[in-house]
């Protein structure tokens, strides 16, 4: 039936009175818009919460109030209704919008006008018809016989005698309510739509020379809920709220590479409700619908931060080739030396000045909502001159009793030890030596930061040994060990591990 109205160049057609009679706004402005104080607070799951206050005339005894220009996707049962002295009892929500497919299925059983145009002449004839059906093109009834609308390419105009009552230029909101008095005076609705989210995005300049970052973090809000929220009062909450029977768990964005975030423990200085961070929009402005907008809600310059080179090795095994390292950018988000701010979730893309002074873009990563006071190493990319090549060197199977005249490995913080190895009774280990062989082709010297993973197995192997290591590790965890290898200019070299194990 769509088919039909474009081709044919059918059209719905009314009087411009019956129009400017059933729709005022749209008479006067064709962007003109029913809402009054709007404001709407956004939260990162694809939810918004709009508090709409309008000066409404509300008559003594039960009327029916319309709000038109309410979201296309509102949930009618988390509608809230307020006006003084005034109590609702009953709602509706009109979903079914004014177009030329709606206004012929409004219309079987009725009688509309069709104006023919003949092609050749220009001479115009009407006749009245009745519409039977809509149901895979247009049936209707004129005089005695029966007729279907053709996509013959003749212009035919449908032309009908009003607007169906239950039809709606904009999604309207309808209540029935019970006044005690006659007036005007304020009546607010409140109610949830998803449609409409927020996310934010970063963009920092990375100064090698100096070892600095400035970095400028925007809010892109989306609004794909059919209505445009005019001089709205805007809020973002940093958060994704539980909603019942269906999904509240926050999508984590992947982090590759050695680049991760250690979360912070300081307090940002926003306000908070509940456990959300709040990031009020300095000024009203409208969120149009089908529209991405930009705000900028963070501007920080000269924050420290260095570059790293890294890879995991994520067990001991051999690479068939040397693997290009990670190049990872390194910062803090704290109050002291650091960005100051939670950082709500998002996208980070990096920048750094080529010779002529043109930031060049170097990369990109995705941050989760990361408290004040975190350290962020973030991946950008892998390092084109810098490789790291793991090899199993040697593997041989030990007795249980040179296993034991091993150390057992020990994370220590703050000169304690906060963790170690637990004595296991396997009657089998074995002795592997890995062989970490690094390339470097800069001009300069390059610290690689090697971890070495997969150390934990779990209830079945967790006791295992460093007998010797080239370069002091750092035990991060039960899983996790730590090497900062130092790579000559235009050289290469070969550190050596070896570890007593379960495996």
């Amino acid at each position: 039936m769509n088919r039909i109205f474009k081709a044919a160049s059918c059209t719905a057609a009314i009087g411009l009175a019956a129009l400017a009679s059933q729709f005022p706004a749209l008479a006067q402005n064709g962007e003109a818009s029913a809402q009054g104080d709007v404001s709407v607070t956004i939260y990162n799951n694809n939810l918004a919460l709009v508090q709409d206050i309008r000066q409404l005339n509300i008559a003594a005894g039960r009327s029916k109030i319309t709000f038109p220009d309410v979201s296309a996707k509102i949930r009618p049962e988390t509608l809230s209704f307020a006006a003084r002295g005034t109590a609702i009892v009953e709602q509706n929500f009109d979903f079914d919008l004014l177009t030329p497919t709606k206004m012929m299925e409004k219309a079987i059983g009725q009688t509309v006008t069709l104006l023919r145009t003949n092609p050749a002449t220009g001479v115009e004839r009407r006749e009245r018809a009745k519409v039977l059906s809509t149901s895979g093109g247009v049936v209707v009834q004129i005089g005695s016989r029966i007729e279907v609308l053709r996509d013959d390419g003749l212009p035919v105009r449908v032309i009908f005698d009003r607007v169906p009552p239950n039809l709606r230029a904009r999604p309207t909101l309808s209540v029935n309510v019970q006044s005690r008095s006659a007036g005007t005076r304020p009546a607010s609705i409140r109610y949830l739509t998803p449609g409409i989210g927020w996310s934010a995005d970063y963009v920092a300049l990375y100064d090698e020379g100096k070892g600095t970052i400035d970095m400028q973090g925007w809010v892109t809000l989306t609004n794909n809920t059919g209505t445009t929220f005019r001089n709205a009062s805007t809020l973002l909450i940093a958060g994704n709220p539980a909603q019942a029977n269906r999904s509240s768990r926050s999508r984590r964005p992947s982090r590759k590479g050695t680049g991760g975030i250690r979360p912070g423990t300081q307090s940002a200085n926003r306000e908070q409700v509940g456990d959300f961070y709040l990031y009020p929009i300095a000024n009203r402005t409208t969120i149009a619908n089908a529209q991405t907008k930009q705000v900028s809600f963070l501007d920080v310059q000269g924050v420290p931060a260095r570059k790293v080179y890294g890879r995991t090795v994520s067990w001991m095994q051999s690479d068939s080739d040397a693997v290009n390292v990670a190049s990872q950018i390194a910062f803090s988000s704290s109050s002291d030396g650091g960005l100051g701010d939670a950082l709500p979730s998002g996208t980070v893309r990096f920048y750094q000045r080529d010779r002529k002074g043109s930031p060049q873009f170097i990369g990109e990563n995705a941050i989760p909502h990361t408290p004040m006071g975190s350290e962020l190493n973030l991946r950008t990319g892998d390092a084109f001159d810098i490789t790291l090549q793991a090899e199993v060197e040697k593997r041989e199977r030990i007795t249980s009793d040179e296993f034991e005249r091993y150390k057992r490995w020990q994370v220590i913080k703050d000169g304690e030890i906060v963790s170690q190895g637990e004595v296991s009774y396997a009657k089998t280990y074995y002795r592997t030596t890995m062989r970490y062989k690094l390339t470097n082709a800069k001009s300069s010297s390059v610290n690689v930061e090697l971890i070495q993973a997969g150390l934990d197995w779990g209830w079945w192997a967790q006791d295992y040994r460093v007998v010797s290591e080239d370069v002091p590790g750092e035990q991060l965890n039960a899983d996790r060990r730590k090497f900062v290898i130092s790579v000559p200019a235009n050289g290469e070299r070969e550190v050596r591990v070896t570890y007593a194990t379960r495996y």
